[in-house]
């Protein structure tokens, strides 16, 4: 329940009609409590001030009319710079950034204001009478009159806002930003920092010894048999995995889950989404609370999936180093919030594959987080892109550097030095002359820094070239 809750949640923020139906519901009832207070209030009071004034029946459907009109014209065009704001920039940076311009708070406030406008003048104008269209005596809610033109004026003031707003959202850096703060943000939730010294990656053997039999590498045929398949009913990607349901339900029923799918993965019906162990202990009832914890989706989600915002930043980079745009400048911001984010994990401790529950026994086996699948995921993406262009090779190098003066453990001082020599193999085969000898140079710069002991120190000392211009 949990992960639907969080999937509903989700898909609301990115709608682009939740937020102003909601201004325009709060719109609706702010004009029936507007011509409440008129109709047992009264208005006769403004005759009294020299600068606010009672309106007579005519002049009120005038300036309501008009406000309600310019409101509805003027929502039609923000709407229409909108989408072509949106086809603008998904064609520019990638179909899987449309999500972050629909979700994005500006664009549904400027939209759900002139909404709200247009439905509280609508709603007002309909209650305006002369004497001469009813029995009794005329009705004009100046009240709410007043209050339309203070919404006009907060109309015009989103509207300046708006078009600010448009041309520097689609800025490429603001872009690039806006997906590097949520994935350092993401980072920070999901691992915790070391206390004193890094622990090495892997898992802990005590804890390996916990693994039942039919989920180690050497188990036997019967071994192997002994497990319960959970299968999938939907097809699409997983967006959200309830943790905690999956291990109270473990725990309740004294089973071990090993999960095959994670948040981004896609999965189709019919494929085993988790397995349990012992077979004969868990029925139906408990596979189908354990197939509830997944939710799933048309498309890949930020909310548990890391991966994501990694393939965002990657995809960006790419497409400035194709050749049919070329614009490495763009790829080396990319990589520098990049290297930004790998330099935050470098210094953390990553979260075990087995998971324990409160009693030390083990209940779920996950997927393994590892630094070298991260580093994989975004820098060793833009390997064969980087190396065929001289800046963004230096700038990729730049970054390893930068990574590598938060990393306590070696074995990761190690895995960058990896991907750097994959840079230089890429750009052996695509760059030369000049622009092939300044690569080879800033690597073996910092492949020699590397191998010292006290490689930050000789970093540090080096300002001049870590810090400097590709």
């Amino acid at each position: 329940m949990k992960g639907r809750l969080l999937q509903f949640g989700e898909n609301l923020r990115q709608s682009y009609w939740f937020l102003p139906s909601i201004m325009a519901f709060a719109a609706v009832l702010l004009a029936g409590g507007m011509i409440w207070v008129d109709t047992y209030v009264g208005s006769t009071w403004m005759d009294g001030l020299l600068w606010l004034y009672a309106s007579r029946p005519s002049g009120a459907r005038q300036v309501l009319s008009s406000i309600g009109g310019s409101m509805i014209t003027v929502a039609g065009t923000v709407f229409s710079v909108t989408i072509a704001a949106v086809v603008y920039a998904s064609g520019q940076y990638g179909p899987r950034l449309l999500t972050n311009f629909m979700s994005d708070r500006g664009n549904q406030v400027t939209l759900g204001t002139f909404i709200a406008t247009f439905l509280y003048c609508l709603i007002v104008l309909r209650t305006v009478r002369s004497p001469e269209e009813s029995s009794s005596a005329g009705f004009v809610p100046n009240l709410a009159l007043l209050v339309a033109v203070l919404l006009a004026i907060c109309s015009i003031a989103v509207l300046i806002f708006f078009i600010h707003h448009v041309p520097s959202k689609i800025h490429i850096n603001s872009v690039i930003e806006d997906i590097g703060d949520r994935l350092l943000r993401e980072i920070d939730e999901r691992f915790p920092s070391f206390i004193g010294e890094g622990r090495p990656e892997g898992d802990d053997p005590a804890d390996e010894a916990l693994v039942p039999a039919t989920f180690r590498a050497d188990c036997t045929f019967a071994d192997g048999s002994d497990r319960q398949l959970i299968r999938a009913k939907r097809t699409g990607y997983i967006q959200v995995v309830d943790s905690d349901a999956l291990m109270a339900r473990a725990r309740d029923d004294d089973l071990v889950l090993r999960l095959q799918y994670q948040p981004g993965d896609f999965v189709h019906a019919g494929r085993t989404l988790a397995e349990a162990w012992p077979a004969g202990r868990g029925g139906e009832e408990t596979a189908e609370a354990i197939r509830d914890a997944y939710s799933v989706g048309d498309r890949r989600s930020a909310l548990q999936d890391l991966r994501f915002l990694l393939d965002e930043l990657v995809e960006i980079a790419a497409r400035a180093l194709s050749p049919g745009v070329n614009d490495p400048f763009t790829a080396i911001t990319c990589l520098d919030w990049l290297s930004a984010a790998l330099a935050d994990v470098a210094h953390r401790r990553l979260p075990s594959r087995l998971r324990l529950d409160d009693e030390g026994a083990l209940r779920v086996i996950a997927h393994p987080v590892t630094f070298d699948a991260i580093v994989d995921r975004s820098f060793g993406a833009l390997v064969q892109y980087c190396g065929t262009d001289m800046l963004a090779a230096l700038h990729f190098i730049r970054g390893l550097g930068e990574v590598s003066l938060d990393c306590d453990d070696l074995e990761r001082v190690k895995t960058l030095g990896r991907y750097l020599d994959r840079l230089q193999l890429r750009a052996e085969g695509s760059l030369d002359g000049y622009n092939l000898a300044r690569v080879r140079e800033r690597a073996d710069e910092l492949r020699r820094a590397l191998a010292e002991p006290d490689y930050k120190r000789r970093l540090r000392d080096s300002t001049a070239w870590l810090a400097g211009t590709a």
